[in-house]
């Protein structure tokens, strides 16, 4: 298939990246193809995967490089992203423990950037050519996606006494 050449690859026509595809073919019947000898030509639907960070956006990834002017992550295991000391909260300060760094929010002490974390970060550019993202964490909404989901659980309301007649 055509498609597996393209796989991984920023595509043009696509106008992203290719990251899977479900090609069912419509039609058992053939059509040959006139000065393509011996090709031919069968209706295929395909849905696609595909991934192009728009600015403004979110992804999330795994951190794997952590210093005083740049955290570096992996998002989706082959797109590099990098933000800047300019594009980190101001709340995060950089610390070194035991030989490793981390950037730890000085209002949340258990909200830590550090070697693993799954991070969210804001998309600020998508370089096509090289498939790196420029991001941010300064909107309110992005760093350690565990904390991030623990703190939005934690703000909705809960009514206990519903929750005790369900189980009963």
């Amino acid at each position: 298939m055509q498609c597996l050449l393209v796989i991984i690859r920023y595509n043009e026509t696509f106008d992203g990246v290719l990251l899977a595809y479900d090609a069912t073919v419509k039609s058992k019947q053939a059509k040959i193809l006139t000065g393509l000898h011996p090709y031919f030509g069968v209706r295929v639907n395909t849905r696609l995967l595909l991934f192009d960070p728009k600015p403004k956006s979110f992804v999330e990834g795994k951190i794997v490089k952590i210093s005083p002017e740049s955290i570096h992550v992996i998002v989706l295991g082959f797109s590099a992203a990098v933000i800047t000391d300019v594009d980190i909260r101001e709340e995060f300060k950089y610390r070194v423990r035991d030989g490793e760094g981390s950037f730890v929010s000085r209002s949340h002490k258990r909200h830590a950037l550090k070697l693993g974390t799954m991070l969210r970060l804001q998309v600020q550019s998508f370089d096509e050519e090289v498939m790196h993202i420029a991001g941010s964490l300064l909107p309110e909404n992005t760093g350690c996606v565990k904390w991030l989901e623990k703190k939005s659980e934690e703000a909705l309301p809960t009514d206990r006494d519903h929750k005790r007649r369900k189980l009963a």
